[in-house]
């Protein structure tokens, strides 16, 4: 006889039951995906020198616009609350200190990839599209690359394009500001 090993999933809320009990310390790398806290991992210098440029960049392309997050959760459903590198916020008087950030609170995800970018494309990405985040990147530190997904969907984002050095995004939410892969990879 075979039997099935069920899963025990978890809710936003239990999730911050846990932290608030002391289950999950302050300062554990870890993250609600689906129900699952998955453990996060460590941070290279590439990928926080990535993280810093971003920070800096849209701080100074953007100021008080926007509200820059940087590794801070986002309740994106029920069952997730992810921590991007970047996560790009409209900009509240309490800097969300009554509540995380949602996706209508979202104007472009940003995930910076160096030994994650099959966790990042094949998990948080598509979990992005499900639940509606208008924009989300990928940058490759190690292609050097960014990719660029718009157009939601239950199903992903329909639209992925790739931007190499040399080349210039235009955001989404912001029509006629542009930033370069150079400014993005350094």
């Amino acid at each position: 006889m075979t039997t099935e090993v069920l899963r025990r999933l978890f809710t936003v809320k239990q999730y911050h039951r846990m932290i608030e009990t002391g289950i999950i310390q302050e300062g554990d790398r870890v993250e609600l995906i689906r129900g699952e806290i998955i453990e996060m991992a460590s941070l290279g210098t590439r990928h926080a020198a990535g993280v810093n440029r971003l920070n800096r960049l849209f701080f100074k392309k953007f100021g008080d616009q926007v509200l820059v997050a940087v590794q801070n959760p986002v309740e994106v459903d029920a069952h997730s609350e992810p921590q991007p590198d970047i996560a790009i916020l409209r900009p509240r008087e309490d800097f969300y200190a009554s509540a995380h950030p949602t996706p209508t609170d979202v104007f472009l995800l940003i995930e910076v990839s160096d030994s994650t970018i099959r966790h990042d494309r094949t998990v948080k990405i598509p979990l992005y599209a499900e639940d509606s985040i208008a924009e989300s990147w990928v940058v490759d530190v190690n292609a050097e690359l960014i990719e660029v997904y718009r157009q939601p969907s239950a199903t992903g984002y329909r639209s992925l394009q790739t931007f190499m050095r040399g080349q210039a995004i235009e955001l989404l939410a912001f029509p006629g500001v542009s930033i370069t892969a150079d400014e993005i990879l350094g």
